[in-house]
């Protein structure tokens, strides 16, 4: 058995001197391949008796799974090595800057929100929140929606299946603010007048097409004082329109509508010229509506605690995706929606051209 012990001191001293798992790989085919010394070995049991091929092959076989658990180990230990030298080498410093290709860049609704928060900050209106989850007495009661208007349809308003409930006595079922007039809602049960807010955020409709999306925003607004007339209401919107859209003699005309909530309500067009094959907006002989507005609604006043006798206000709404299509000149919604970075790059804004309360629009 000498032969066997010289031939394993000499496999195992020369995997321990193999650095690298190519020459590694070649000695295993020297050792344990097909012409491999361990394997010519095996060979030469067939010209013993049985004794004797059984003792020889079991002293073969013991070196032969000695010799592929040293060859495992080393290899193992040089994979090792190998993946730390990879690590070493292809170190990152996150503290670097980021390349100029992987800027981001603000979604056009980002801009216009910021737009809207520094145009009406400048009026001293303040930014008002709510939640998106809202129930019925606050999305549609509150706000002298009767119960057989068309709003409350299923087909229009997403409830959550969770809440609904055919029990008269059971809790008011929940629903995704359709607007974010509930904001206006929760702010005057909250807050004693003079009021003055506007309230950008989600909604939520059951509605989907190129001008229309099931989640949109919004923003609205809300005075509420003492002598308020719809005058203060006009001339508010103008310089809005004037400050947003930058022209200074933007035509506007109101024309009387009707909000379960507003009395006497009204809808605002802007001035603009379809002629060419592009919408150009404040000149030109036809007209697109932007917003809906109108005196708060008296009994709205008295469901937030507030004498209609004592105190008058005004309010707004217009959904933000559709001014910014128009001041940006984005034909359609969905890509608003689409998370696709070449429209972003595209239509997206640097961060440095953020507008602010004291900046102003960006250029």
């Amino acid at each position: 058995m000498n032969d066997l012990s010289d031939l394993e001191a000499q496999i195992l001293n020369s995997v321990k001197s193999t650095q690298d798992l190519a020459t590694l790989e070649g000695l295993r085919v020297s050792v344990l391949g097909k012409k491999g010394s361990v394997t010519e070995l095996l060979k030469t049991l067939g010209g013993l008796d049985p004794e004797a091929r059984r003792t020889r092959g079991a002293s073969i076989n013991a070196l032969k799974d000695r010799v592929t658990s040293a060859l495992d180990q080393q290899r193992q230990q040089l994979e090792v090595a190998v993946l730390d030298a990879r690590l070493e080498a292809e170190r990152l410093d996150v503290s670097l800057p980021p390349r100029p290709n992987a800027e981001g860049k603000l979604h056009p609704l980002t801009q216009t929100m910021d737009e809207l928060v520094a145009i009406f900050g400048a009026m001293n209106f303040t930014v008002a929140t709510g939640p998106d989850i809202e129930d019925d007495w606050h999305n549609f009661t509150a706000l002298n929606i009767p119960p057989e208007h068309p709003a409350r349809d299923m087909h229009d308003t997403f409830y959550l299946k969770s809440q609904q409930s055919n029990d008269a006595d059971s809790a008011p079922r929940k629903v995704l603010r359709t607007h974010t007039s509930p904001v206006q809602i929760r702010h005057m049960m909250a807050h004693k007048p003079p009021i003055r807010i506007i309230a950008p955020g989600r909604t939520f409709r059951s509605d989907h097409d190129a001008t229309h999306s099931p989640n949109f925003h919004q923003v609205e607004g809300l005075v509420i004082g003492e002598n308020i007339n719809m005058g203060h209401l006009k001339g508010c919107l103008i310089e809005f329109c004037k400050a947003f859209f930058e022209i200074d003699e933007v035509p506007l005309r109101f024309r009387p509508s009707f909000f379960p909530f507003t009395e006497p309500s009204a809808e605002v067009d802007i001035g603009c010229d379809r002629s060419g094959a592009d919408l150009v907006i404040g000149k030109g002989n036809d007209w697109l509506e932007i917003l809906g507005c109108g005196m708060v609604h008296p009994k709205v006043m008295k469901n937030c605690g507030l004498d209609p006798e004592r105190w008058q206000g005004f309010a707004f709404g217009m959904g933000i995706e559709r001014i910014t299509m128009l001041k940006y000149g984005l034909p359609d919604l969905r890509p608003f929606f689409d998370a696709d970075l070449r429209w972003l790059r595209h239509y997206g804004f640097s961060f440095l051209e953020t507008p602010s309360l004291e900046r102003g629009l960006a250029p």
